[in-house]
């Protein structure tokens, strides 16, 4: 290649470099193809702890960005052609040059069209579900054909690419997930990184979703932390954000009360954390003045020793009322206190009753500063009731 399109080329690499160290986190690989007559040599480079690891000729040998551009470069003025493919998770760049002209084009990494009923219509031909446990008939969020890494790698997808049978309940809920949360995400800083903390994150399944759709499917900068108090689990974490190239994502085997955030929390999410648990995931979102709260409580069994109210006395002597009520409250309450901090909250069913009785989301959105009537009313309601709840507790200590 000549000189003159050499240093155009350049000129593109020197913007990639700019986008790498921006973006660095969703960095996938960079393919690069020269050729000479019939003949095409290539290269392949990954990402390795801040440098890339670049195999060319049978030889591997560990670059920065701005040295393995110099080394493709210098290595072009040998061919009549390159091609070089810069991959990020839902973009990729070409850039193409020989001796008359040199380009580049930026593509999305498209969605595949739909894929999930044709995927998985093999799987479940000839077998009989309830009506929750069926592939729905709806355009999913997390579609299968480029979520097929996610959706292996959290055991939703087999090797050859099919929905499991006994895993379409769970891939329908993560879907419905992600479905609840797309306004409330759309609503957050675009011109920030956003930062979203799991507390009690487990398995970190609806994190991984998350980080997917806002990647590679929303465009959004994003940084994920996930916190749980289980070794195990947060080993496991590890694991699969290594096996995906998540690179965009920590994870911390601690309690949620030691976690002291380094940078602006945008968003907190508790899926499931049991009891009080959820109570201190809405607490740390109140402390962190978080844009957005989302929870999906699960064992309400705080407040059920605890509340007493005297004209309900003939209705609350029946066990099953009490703990039915005490569910209410408890989740009543809490969204009363998310708005005397200042929150617009909305609950919602997350997913089918017949699914588990714990189906209910809370979605609190940071709209103010406190509501001191909206906190009196909440005292008022306390002493009514008799009740010190854990989440007024957690937000005076934490």
């Amino acid at each position: 290649m000549n000189k003159q399109n050499i240093n155009k080329v350049k000129l593109f690499l020197l913007g990639l470099q700019g986008r790498f160290s921006e973006n660095s986190s969703i960095f996938k690989d960079i393919l690069v193809t020269y050729s000479a007559g019939l003949k095409e040599f290539k290269g392949k480079g990954i990402y390795e702890e801040g440098s890339i690891k670049y195999n060319f000729n049978g030889k591997t040998e560990i670059f920065s960005l701005e040295e393995l551009f110099e080394k493709i470069t210098e290595e072009a003025e040998k061919y009549e052609t390159l091609t070089l493919l810069y991959r990020e998770r839902g973009t990729e760049l070409l850039i193409s040059a020989d001796n008359k002209n040199v380009k580049m084009n930026t593509t999305e990494v498209k969605e595949e069209e739909d894929i999930p009923k044709a995927s998985v219509s093999s799987s479940i031909n000839n077998l009989h579900y309830t009506e929750t446990s069926t592939l729905l008939n709806r355009d999913y969020y997390i579609k299968p054909g480029k979520a097929d890494a996610l959706l292996k790698e959290i055991g939703i997808m087999t090797k050859e690419g099919k929905i499991k049978n006994d895993r379409i309940r769970k891939y329908n809920q993560i879907d419905h997930y992600v479905e609840l949360l797309e306004g409330i995400l759309d609503s957050l800083p675009k011109n920030e990184v956003i930062n979203i903390l799991d507390c009690g994150c487990g398995k970190s399944y609806l994190t991984f979703v998350l980080n997917y759709y806002l990647t590679e499917v929303k465009r959004r900068k994003c940084h994920f932390i996930g916190i749980d108090i289980s070794e195990q689990v947060i080993a496991s974490s590890k694991k699969m954000a290594e096996n995906l190239g998540y690179r965009n994502m920590e994870f911390y085997a601690m309690d949620i009360n030691s976690y002291e955030p380094k940078k602006k929390v945008h968003v907190i999410i508790s899926l499931h954390a049991c009891d009080t648990a959820t109570d201190m995931a809405l607490a740390a979102g109140i402390k962190m003045n978080s844009d957005c709260i989302i929870a999906v409580p699960c064992c309400h069994r705080e407040l059920l020793n605890q509340y007493n109210y005297e004209p309900f006395k003939g209705v609350l002597k029946h066990g099953i009322l009490k703990a039915r009520m005490a569910d209410v409250l408890t989740d009543g309450m809490r969204s009363m206190l998310l708005e005397a901090k200042g929150y617009e909250v909305s609950i919602v069913e997350y997913i089918s009753p017949l699914e588990t009785p714990k189906n209910l989301m809370i979605r609190a959105i940071k709209k103010s500063d406190e509501n001191q009537d909206a906190m009196d009313e909440y005292y008022n309601l306390m002493s009514s009731l008799n009740v010190y709840p854990a989440l007024y507790a957690y937000i005076n200590e934490y």
